[in-house]
């Protein structure tokens, strides 16, 4: 082990890695209104197109763990994320549909390759650190992500060029996912769990993997699907649908991810003290009672209140499955968080065309059901994985 690597230093790295990934497509988030309005289309074909996304990361996602096998996740990382950031400047510049769409499905497939890298890093540093830090690395992609969301907000009321606000973003990001990626290291013997040292995995049946790895998934998609919603249609609900300001309505994406980066901050903590169940268990209890103002169609002041709740509630979902898939026994190195990180996307895959769907055949704050059902499903599920939910990290040898 170099002087220099430490276990706070790694911590920062992973942080600054979970940052730059949450500011990279979020920038573009709050432009999509006058994306759609640009290219002319209706709420289904919004949906239909903002979902090549999701569907590059499906089409990618699976071979996130064999990548990180074969390069580190710290080297997967650092150039995953220099070509994300190339990807959302071109879907910035795109005024034709079709490259839109081509953009965002390969900002997608990387996106899905990156968020796996870091996420087996960040687990390998909670390892070493021997208490729970997996909420805090989410915490800061939901600062970063709310960072974007605010550049974006910016940029859009100065009435910067989509396309010129996204290249300048992706430069500056792109240059602090390198450093992050210098100043990560992690010793080796943390970087697996111990399992993955000794033969027992291999003779293990793959069959029991995918029966405690599948309820894992749906909880994680319970949490995609709410950041789903607030990606793509906070801000058009609020501005079609209550009487919000466009200025507010602008921000409604930064409130939800601003309520969700405060949900992760305390999530370690929390979790430390009650458990991984209990903490997701409550969080979708949270979700599914700041859907229901939103839905009665509650003036925009409560409406974003709701939506707050949503971010709060959603917060330690995803970070609880993740955590728990990196122990799943039966699979290599990586591999039950690269399989987590691919299925959880079919929820992506499937909210915006839903949702967009439900409101041309309904309306948009109908659709709002689909988050609060999410959170009373997830609430269930953390309950019945309370087992698989309450490893901790191993006390740190270091």
């Amino acid at each position: 082990m170099t002087p220099t690597r430490t276990p706070g230093r790694a911590r920062l790295g992973v942080s600054l890695m979970f940052f730059t990934n949450g500011v990279l497509l979020s920038a573009l988030l709050p432009r999509y209104p006058e994306i759609k309005d640009a290219l002319d289309l209706s709420n289904t074909g919004f949906g239909l197109t903002v979902v090549a996304f999701p569907l590059g990361a499906i089409v990618s996602a699976a071979l996130a763990g064999k990548a990180v096998r074969a390069f580190g996740t710290r080297t997967v990382t650092a150039v995953g994320s220099v070509l994300l950031a190339a990807g959302t400047a071109t879907a910035g510049l795109s005024d034709v549909a079709w490259l839109f769409f081509a953009a965002l499905f390969v900002a997608g497939a990387l996106d899905a390759v990156v968020d796996a890298a870091q996420n087996v890093h960040g687990v390998a540093v909670e390892r070493w650190l021997g208490r729970s830090a997996i909420n805090s690395f989410h915490a800061v992609w939901s600062l970063g992500a709310a960072t974007g969301g605010v550049i974006g907000a910016w940029a859009a009321a100065q009435d910067v060029p989509v396309g010129t606000q996204m290249v300048v973003n992706g430069v500056v990001w792109s240059l602090v996912a390198l450093v992050a990626s210098a100043i990560s290291a992690v010793p080796d013997e943390h970087l697996h769990p111990v399992e993955e040292t000794s033969d027992v995995t291999e003779a293990r049946p793959r069959s029991h993997a995918w029966v405690l790895l599948a309820p894992l998934v749906l909880l994680a998609i319970c949490g995609t699907l709410v950041e789903d919603v607030a990606n793509n249609w906070v801000v058009l609900f609020l501005g079609t649908e209550t009487s919000a300001p466009v200025g507010v309505a602008g921000l409604g994406l930064t409130v939800v991810l601003v309520s969700q980066f405060v949900g992760r901050l305390v999530g370690d903590p929390m979790t430390d003290r009650w458990g991984r169940a209990a903490v997701a268990r409550t969080g979708g209890l949270v979700v599914a009672a700041g859907m229901v103002p939103v839905v009665l169609g509650a003036p925009y002041p409560v409406t974003m209140a709701g939506f707050a709740l949503m971010g709060f509630g959603c917060a330690t979902l995803v970070p609880a499955a993740f955590a728990a898939a990196d122990g799943v026994p039966g699979l290599p190195a990586g591999t039950g968080i690269a399989l987590l990180g691919w299925l959880m996307r079919l929820g992506f895959l499937l909210t915006s065309p839903v949702v967009g769907a439900f409101s041309d055949a309904v309306d948009l704050r109908t659709a709002m059901l689909l988050p609060l059902v999410g959170g009373l499903v997830a609430a269930v599920l953390a309950h019945r994985l309370r087992g698989s939910l309450s490893a901790r990290p191993a006390p740190s040898a270091a």
